[in-house]
């Protein structure tokens, strides 16, 4: 058994244990390149969101985790690859593209980091330059109940995944002038419609 399936059967004990419910993850596609589009309330959420799709999903995550003793071994092993937050970091692109040239799973949370509050943040328009390059559709998730999980009530957590959305679904009319932008409010508003 790999690193990633022996992780990803512990944490789905946990999570059946309180009660995790899963709304529409037939919706991923069963293969190709992939981006998740996630809210950000809590570091639960990549693990939930693994645990919870039958696809391995493959993280970009802050560069300071990958210094923790044990635990930047750990997510590296689990396919969670480093971004330096503080500037452009083109290395992190390459990646990221890489994985999904590989028609693999990318998973990113488009508010880059995560709320202090119960409200979703603005979008960062880094997703859409993925999307861009390599033609992926975006796949917009949405958590809840991750924040207090370990205390959160039995039956409170949870996702919904909704319906990809596909490069010709997110063009901008002709008359927008920061198309990024644009593309970026119209995912971060797919996630917010996913109500449980």
């Amino acid at each position: 058994m790999t690193f990633y399936g022996f992780a990803r059967g512990f944490f789905r004990l946990l999570f059946q244990l309180k009660g995790w419910k899963i709304e529409g993850a037939e919706k991923l596609p069963p293969a190709g390149p992939v981006i998740l589009a996630v809210n950000h309330m809590s570091f639960w959420d990549p693990i939930l969101v693994g645990c919870s799709l039958e696809r391995q999903v493959c993280y970009m995550a802050k560069e300071e985790l990958f210094s923790v003793p044990l635990l930047g071994g750990a997510i590296r092993k689990l396919g969670a690859f480093p971004v330096k937050r503080s500037r452009s970091d083109t290395g992190a692109i390459r990646q990221a593209i890489a994985i999904l040239k590989e028609e693999r799973v990318l998973g990113l949370f488009p508010e880059g980091t995560r709320s202090k509050t119960d409200e979703m943040q603005k979008g960062l328009p880094g997703i859409v330059l993925l999307m861009d390059k390599v033609k992926a559709p975006i796949v917009p998730i949405r958590v809840y109940g991750t924040k207090h999980l370990l205390s959160q009530r039995r039956g409170k957590i949870g996702l919904i995944v909704g319906n990809p959305l596909t490069p010709e679904m997110l063009k901008a009319p002709e008359d927008v002038e920061n198309r990024r932008e644009w593309v970026t409010v119209q995912i971060m508003e797919a996630i917010q419609s996913l109500q449980k």
